[in-house]
């Protein structure tokens, strides 16, 4: 390795030091309450060190959302590339957004609070890192069920437009989401947990798009 490229990994390295301190800080803290002083300390470096890297706070927010979306694309590319059908693949990448929201919690949080409370930082310039990184998931949707189509697995008399298939089914999905993370939740049917609503969601919202047997 050349003494360049050493350096050019050092410098990387570095930026993700900071950027896991600064979950760490985000995270436990609260993105509001926290200060630049507060990620210096837990990243053992110097205040001035971290301006070196990012110019604010906003800065390695973003950073962070670029992560946790970078987090879901690779999910979803995974299940794009398997043998399943489109409509396969469709009921898998949902299942895989719950998944996400069980075990990457705070980036599931992050994401879902970006899209009311920042609106700069999501719906700014499509060139961004983070809003190239999220209109390539629903690429991956809309690819996906295009596929549906194209193999039979889903119906074309019931998809009329692929995209707006995508958005609707991730906001059905991220609503029923947020229904089951309002602990105690009355609302959920007695013996019901909330992977049982979220299966049954799925269920409900995959025999919508499906086509349906001549014989049926």
């Amino acid at each position: 390795m050349s003494v360049r490229a050493r350096r050019e990994q050092e410098k990387q390295e570095r930026r993700d030091s900071i950027l896991d301190a600064a979950e760490r800080v985000f995270f436990d803290k609260g993105i509001e309450r926290s200060t630049m002083d507060d990620i210096a300390r837990e990243a053992q470096l110097s205040r001035g060190l971290l301006y070196v890297y990012f110019r604010d706070k906003v800065a390695m927010l973003e950073a962070i959302m670029l992560r946790a979306a970078e987090n879901l694309r690779c999910r979803f590319r995974e299940l794009a590339a398997s043998g399943l059908t489109g409509g396969e693949q469709i009921n898998a990448m949902g299942r895989a957004y719950y998944a996400f929201s069980l075990e990457q919690p705070d980036y599931f949080d992050l994401l879902t609070r970006a899209a009311s409370e920042w609106p700069s930082l999501t719906h700014g310039n499509d060139d961004t890192p983070l809003e190239v990184c999220s209109g390539e998931i629903m690429d991956i949707m809309t690819a996906t069920i295009q596929r549906g189509l194209a193999d039979g697995s889903l119906d074309p008399q019931r998809i009329n437009d692929p995209e707006q298939t995508a958005m609707y089914l991730r906001g059905a999905l991220h609503g029923v989401i947020m229904l089951t993370r309002q602990p105690p939740n009355p609302s959920l049917p007695s013996g019901q947990s909330p992977a049982d609503l979220v299966r049954y969601t799925l269920d409900m919202l995959g025999a919508s798009l499906r086509r349906i047997p001549a014989n049926g």
